[in-house]
């Protein structure tokens, strides 16, 4: 095991509204990082807009066991009042956008947040969500390029954030009552997706698991709360905006990817994105020329 250092973070853009703080950030590693991470009132997004580390790790020690540690995916949510210890075991470099929500206009919505369960603590270290995805990126550009209204527009945009969250929450309970995948399902299913190759069928995936396409999707969902689909497409979805910080062609990554054509995979990666290929490849060097 590596021995594990603080991360450094810089601010790269800032915008302050009524109901939100949001920062595009740039975390610089040493050393393999950790740290503990608590906001007292206020509740923070994060999305990764670069590749997050694939050894990426969280645990709620005062709710988990000290030993435990679970994945944290490209978009997370740490609610108020409750210690999270990130740490990794790689060194490179991270850009971020994070959304700092003021607690009393989120509680003022619905009046209460949801329940703080194990499992809201586990899907909140993973969010899948595509709404939210788009908001936290459109948030993102308005803070790397602000004009007329941006303001407005973010402290809108924070409100949205806020109601997502809030229906993604209470919409937990729900998904616990029913039947969810076991755990070794789902290792199975997050072992195939680590693979840098086309993307699974549900078939195939139903196959890894010992059960039918039926059980698997309703049973992923009640693990996830999200689709096969829309997990899968995330998944793919990272690995080309890994391979798009290296020097390989458009095609080779499609090609890589199983997509039939490399206009397919521009599409598709714009669509989960909001950029083109190309785009986020820019973005990349704009964020390494402010550093």
């Amino acid at each position: 095991m590596k021995p594990h250092a603080k991360a450094a973070m810089d601010v790269d853009a800032e915008l302050n509204v009524p109901s939100a703080q949001v920062q595009l950030v740039h975390y610089q590693f040493g050393e393999a990082p950790k740290s503990v991470v608590r906001m007292d009132s206020t509740i923070r997004v994060e999305l990764s807009l670069s590749p997050r580390h694939r050894s990426a790790r969280a645990c709620f020690a005062d709710r988990w066991s000290s030993n435990r540690f679970e994945r944290i995916g490209e978009m997370f949510v740490l609610p108020p009042t409750i210690d999270m210890t990130a740490r990794s075991d790689e060194t490179h470099s991270i850009h971020s956008v994070i959304c700092q929500l003021e607690l009393e206009p989120v509680v003022s919505l619905f009046d209460t947040l949801p329940d703080l369960s194990d499992h809201f603590l586990l899907i909140g270290l993973d969010i899948r969500d595509v709404n939210l995805r788009r908001l936290m990126l459109r948030m993102a550009n308005e803070v790397k390029h602000p004009g007329f209204g941006s303001r407005i527009l973010v402290d809108a945009l924070a409100t949205q954030i806020s109601i997502e969250l809030l229906r993604y929450g209470k919409a937990i309970p729900e998904l616990t009552k029913q039947v969810g995948l076991a755990a070794w399902q789902l290792k199975r299913i997050d072992d195939r997706l680590i693979d840098m190759r086309e993307a699974p069928t549900l078939p195939e995936l139903a196959k890894l698991c010992g059960i039918s396409v039926r059980q698997l999707t309703r049973g992923f969902r009640a693990s996830r709360g999200c689709s096969v689909g829309t997990h899968v497409a995330i998944s793919q979805m990272a690995h080309a905006e890994v391979l798009l910080a290296k020097d390989q062609s458009i095609a080779s990554i499609a090609e890589t990817l199983g997509f039939s054509s490399a206009s397919n995979f521009c599409y598709a990666f714009r669509r989960s994105t909001g950029k083109t290929p190309n785009e986020y490849r820019q973005s990349l060097s704009h964020y390494s020329s402010l550093n």
